[in-house]
């Protein structure tokens, strides 16, 4: 079921597995749940300053950008962050404003960063989602840690995961479209870049040459240019915010574009997605937009 929801629904605790994958997962729509994550000791343990004392000055890797925009469009290129390694404290020092930058820093490396560069944080939240694993069958590919300053946003994308996103402290704002929206959405090809800093400390975008093109969405949908892309207006997104405490299923294909209070806390499980029914049905969508752009 690719088809829309007009709002995204809550639930007032965890499911049981079963109950999940036939109401949730199978259909391919979102919740927000809450109570999920009540006992997580990191609810009240993951202050600022308590990850200052935990983390401390280790070097872990940051996304600097000079406008807040990662892995999105620019100058008509696709534009990744600058990587930096940088001590932990040094960010912190950013986010909490005891040091004032021109650019924008965001602690986001989809890599399972939350066991790769922060094991001292993961006594603090569950290693998976039990309930999940066993609807899903499976553990998550990925733990992942997000740390960042409000300016971060993150452009509007699509994943080929099923998303429990829990927020620790902050809000997360969540722009949603349901697959079956690809035929309003533009996507085009992007010869893919990085953004470099030069020694004056402005940023350059650096071609990635040996890199093939990158299929991404060039549409704002807080600003949208409906003169060029005159179909999204047909587009409803659905829009939540996520706070502190609660999760957000965000079903695989989903198309998110996201916003966060200042210094928001978050840890997101990703579980690779089933490559079934639902999966080629949006492959024929998909097939079919671009075949209609060539009519």
């Amino acid at each position: 079921e690719l088809g829309c929801t007009e709002a995204v629904p809550y639930l007032d605790g965890p499911p049981s597995p079963l109950e999940f994958y036939r109401e949730w997962v199978s259909p391919n729509r979102p919740c927000i749940i809450r109570n999920a994550i009540a006992r997580w000791p990191a609810l009240r343990k993951w202050t600022l300053a308590y990850l200052r004392e935990v983390v401390g000055s280790k070097v872990v890797s940051v996304a600097v950008t000079p406008n807040g925009y990662a892995d999105a469009v620019c100058q008509d290129r696709f534009v990744m962050p600058e990587e930096r390694q940088m001590p932990f404290v040094d960010f912190l020092d950013i986010v909490e404003k005891k040091v004032t930058s021109p650019n924008v820093f965001y602690v986001q490396k989809q890599c399972s960063n939350l066991t790769e560069e922060f094991p001292e944080l993961v006594c603090d939240v569950q290693p998976d989602i039990p309930w999940m694993s066993e609807a899903l069958g499976k553990k998550p590919d990925a733990v992942n840690f997000w740390l960042g300053e409000a300016a971060a946003v993150t452009s509007l994308h699509k994943d080929h995961y099923e998303n429990l996103y829990c927020v620790i402290s902050g809000e997360k704002h969540f722009l949603l479209h349901p697959p079956s929206d690809r035929p309003l959405i533009p996507y085009e090809l992007y010869q893919p870049a990085t953004y470099h800093v030069s020694e004056d400390g402005s940023f350059e975008i650096v071609d990635e040459k040996t890199s093939d093109k990158v299929p991404w969405i060039p549409l704002d949908p807080l600003n949208p240019n409906l003169e060029r892309y005159p179909d999204y207006a047909q587009a409803k997104p659905l829009q939540c915010t996520v706070k502190a405490g609660e999760m957000l299923y965000l079903p695989s294909l989903w198309f998110h574009h996201v916003q966060q209070s200042h210094g928001c806390i978050a840890v997101n499980y990703w579980y690779d997605m089933e490559y079934d029914l639902k999966y080629s049905y949006y492959q024929l969508l998909d097939c079919l937009t671009n075949a209609m752009k060539v009519l």
